[in-house]
């Protein structure tokens, strides 16, 4: 059963070996091997250390829990036993004031051997009720061309690629990123 909740500083080493695993992962054969070599578990914790800090409320991040794991396990979260299984983090559209209209889906990633079990939905389905409780009209984000499974799942979602696109280096390969979009329903009230 997987239950979405804030993240807390307990939860940044399980999200850091979720962001780095799920790298690893989806984007084997499309970021060169060198770069996806180079990300540390331990130097991924003390930025997301940072982020959480320096966000104030401006990002929101929210995990995917499951019973289970217990203090210490893979994915372990505190006294509580919850185990860590997923991660996203959303709030307003890159450059946009906090109050904007468009939101942002930054990051969504899930453990690779929990793909499928609806931990990605639970947290898609969470980030857009909150914000639509924000206020937010669109949600967008971006997502590498050659990644297809994503690509896949957020249509399913139901975002829709916009035409926008942008080139990032990695490791001096250009790697080409398209934009989804999708409304969000009004927040009841």
């Amino acid at each position: 059963m997987v239950r979405v909740r804030a993240m807390t500083d307990d939860d940044v080493p399980a999200v850091s070996a979720i962001r780095v695993g799920g790298w690893r992962a989806a984007y084997a054969g499309i970021v060169p091997q060198s770069y996806l070599d180079a990300m540390d578990v331990e130097q991924d914790a003390a930025q997301r250390r940072r982020f959480l800090a320096g966000s104030a409320g401006r990002v929101r991040n929210l995990v995917a829990v499951e019973p289970g794991g217990g203090p210490g396990g893979p994915g372990a979260s505190g006294a509580s036993g919850e185990e860590v299984v997923g991660w996203a983090a959303f709030g307003p559209y890159r450059g946009e004031p906090d109050d904007s209209a468009d939101g942002e889906l930054y990051a969504l990633y899930v453990r690779p051997d929990r793909i499928g079990t609806g931990a990605g939905r639970a947290l898609t389905a969470a980030v857009i009720g909150e914000s639509a409780r924000l206020g937010r009209r669109r949600l967008l984000l971006w997502v590498l061309a050659e990644n297809t499974a994503a690509r896949r799942f957020y249509g399913r979602a139901g975002f829709t690629a916009d035409g926008a696109e942008t080139t990032d280096q990695y490791d001096g390969v250009p790697l080409r990123e398209v934009r989804y979009v999708r409304g969000v329903p009004t927040a009841p009230r």
